[in-house]
């Protein structure tokens, strides 16, 4: 199989490219990723002569119309990430997210490309109260809460629409939040793992309570590798990691894998619009594709930090360089706790 991966350099495609390799050793990679402050091609360094590697932004449809000549899967990553940028700045993440998945579904059909894989999060379904037992599902109604989620909603509306109008072969999966190697050092977990090696405080927005669902990435590749492979076309899956945690508790995790103070946790202005609480039911994709979650928090954790006190050369400067940015304006003061 021919799969063109695009935001192969980010956190997640990366941990794609990697495990489709591993598994399928036969197929042919195409990356593209457009090398932005999310991207980092050191990421695909140990895969480089197994891949074909492309610098090109995705809302490039004639440089996507290109690339996907002969090409059998789309794996679509590539999206400008992180809730509190959106804020900051909506613009990139209406081009990228919206303009850009919808030049890429055009090339896939200009191509006849046999599968189109969207890559969406459970943000698109907004908030759930905190304290209820409800979970978000493949019929929840979207009610997306900011800039970057309703760029992504609307990137799934943008797929459907392509599959009912024009045919477009696609599949979605809607995941929980991914953790694990190689994550940006803007991201929570990342930032906590990488101020606690330092002993610097870990900030914790609000009071702490807002809670995620937690999902290895490699959990993550496998339902997407399931849905690609076995997945019907026109079928949403949603995918989470049973790991319901709070911003306190996921702090807590990583001092206690690190040997560190729990002073080190620090309580900072909350977000403004913060979604209070994430949780996804995969039974779906449980019942119909085999998937199961096979990493626990508590595992995936430790794996994450052992990555990340291996690889200090790698996230040292990267997270200089999102510091650097951050210095210039990039975030306004409400945002410069967490990227």
């Amino acid at each position: 199989m021919r799969i063109l991966v695009t935001g192969g350099a980010g956190f997640i495609g990366s941990n794609f490219v990697r495990y489709i390799l591993s598994k399928y050793p036969d197929y042919q990679i195409t990356v593209v990723d457009a090398l932005t402050y999310a991207g980092d091609r050191a990421r695909l360094a140990d895969t480089e002569d197994r891949i074909s590697f492309h610098q090109a932004d995705v809302s490039d449809f004639e440089a996507m119309n290109r690339l996907m000549k002969d090409i059998d899967c789309v794996v679509h990553f590539a999206a400008e990430t992180h809730v509190d940028r959106s804020i900051a700045d909506p613009g990139p993440f209406l081009r990228s997210n919206i303009l850009g998945t919808e030049a890429l579904a055009r090339a896939a059909m200009n191509n006849k490309v046999g599968r189109f894989h969207h890559v969406s999060t459970d943000e698109v379904f907004g908030t759930l109260e905190l304290g209820s037992s409800a979970k978000f599902s493949e019929t929840t109604a979207y009610s997306p809460r900011s800039p970057y989620a309703a760029s992504k909603a609307s990137s799934d509306h943008i797929i459907r629409a392509y599959g009912e109008t024009y045919g477009l072969p696609f599949t979605i999966t809607n995941c929980s939040n991914n953790y694990g190697p190689a994550d940006s050092p803007g991201r929570v977990i990342p930032v906590f793992i990488t101020n606690a090696i330092q002993d610097k405080p870990l900030p914790i927005y609000g009071k702490g309570e807002a809670v995620r669902d937690y999902l290895f990435v490699e959990d993550h590749c496998s339902a997407i590798d399931l849905a690609i492979h076995t997945g019907s076309v026109g079928e949403t899956y949603c995918v989470g990691g049973a790991a319901q945690r709070n911003g306190v508790q996921v702090a807590e995790t990583i001092l206690q894998a690190l040997g560190k103070p729990k002073d080190l946790i620090q309580f900072v202005r909350d977000r403004p619009g913060h979604d209070m609480r994430y949780d996804i039911d995969p039974s779906y994709i449980e019942s119909k594709l085999g998937w199961k979650q096979s990493v626990s928090f508590e595992e995936g954790i430790k794996r994450t930090v052992a990555w990340y006190q291996a690889n200090e050369s790698w996230w040292k400067p990267y997270k200089e360089k999102l510091d650097l940015m951050r210095d210039k304006g990039l975030y306004s003061e409400k945002q410069k706790a967490v990227q």
